[in-house]
């Protein structure tokens, strides 16, 4: 090749690098962020049930906890796992135990949802008032709590969001011990690794593993098509047998 057209040719190459996106923005463009994640999650059409169908699609796996898994006040949120683990007192253990539910109280990010696991715990409350005005002025999204709740008329007051499996006087302290924050818990049957998205709402609790958040947001928006094209017709035929029958011809 002559000089000049080898120039030419780089420049060209140089042309279409520049009008072309590199790797990392194609690799940038493909991750949605957090934050993109959360608000589609928060999206009223979000439903608790579709992603829980999303989830049990894109893994495999449930991603529903139990279903005594309740707001105590109506409320919906969606936020990254903060995860705290706490077991009963040994009889004669008269070790000093590090308080990591109040230590991740105190550290959790912002927006942050906090998750304690109290084993055997539906008769031990895992959070009450002042941990709740606590979570409430670092401006945490939420609790989900494998246990108890109290004080719920003050929380619903304070306008904290709190999940729990029951509701129960009874304290933690001098029953419980926190063993361990930030690790990998199984709270209401699911697993939840800490930076999970956990999602709330009236139906119950989901767990979106962050591995998958990617492949629940394009599912949730497929869910979405398909039911803003569905709900005209079962309107117009007043049949779901028939809408889908109609709709499957498409």
């Amino acid at each position: 090749m002559h000089a000049a057209g080898f120039v030419a040719s780089l420049c060209l190459c140089a042309g279409l690098a520049a009008l072309l996106p590199s790797a990392a923005a194609l690799s940038a463009e493909a991750a949605p962020t957090p934050e993109q994640i959360i608000a589609v999650l928060r999206n009223p059409s979000s439903s608790t049930g579709n992603i829980a169908d999303a989830v049990e699609e894109a893994t495999g796996a449930r991603g529903f906890m139990y279903h005594d898994m309740k707001p105590i006040f109506k409320a919906k949120i969606a936020g990254r796992a903060a995860t705290a683990l706490l077991r009963p007192v040994l009889k004669h253990d008269q070790r000093k135990y590090p308080n990591y539910a109040l230590q991740i109280l105190d550290e959790a990010e912002p927006g942050s949802v906090l998750v304690y696991v109290l084993e055997n715990g539906l008769e031990i409350a895992g959070m009450g008032n002042l941990m709740a005005t606590t979570a409430k002025v670092r401006g945490l999204e939420g609790a989900v709590i494998d246990g108890a709740a109290r004080d719920i008329e003050e929380v619903a007051r304070i306008g904290f969001p709190i999940f729990s499996r029951a509701v129960s006087p009874a304290t933690s302290v001098g029953r419980y011990v926190s063993v361990g924050k930030q690790i990998p818990v199984v709270c209401a049957g699911v697993p939840v690794k800490p930076g999970d998205y956990i999602v709330g709402d009236s139906d119950g609790v989901v767990v979106v593993p962050q591995e998958a958040a990617a492949r629940v947001m394009e599912l949730l928006a497929q869910y979405d098509d398909k039911e803003s094209k569905m709900i005209p017709i079962i309107q117009r035929e007043k049949s779901m047998l028939k809408a889908l029958e109609i709709y499957n011809r498409y």
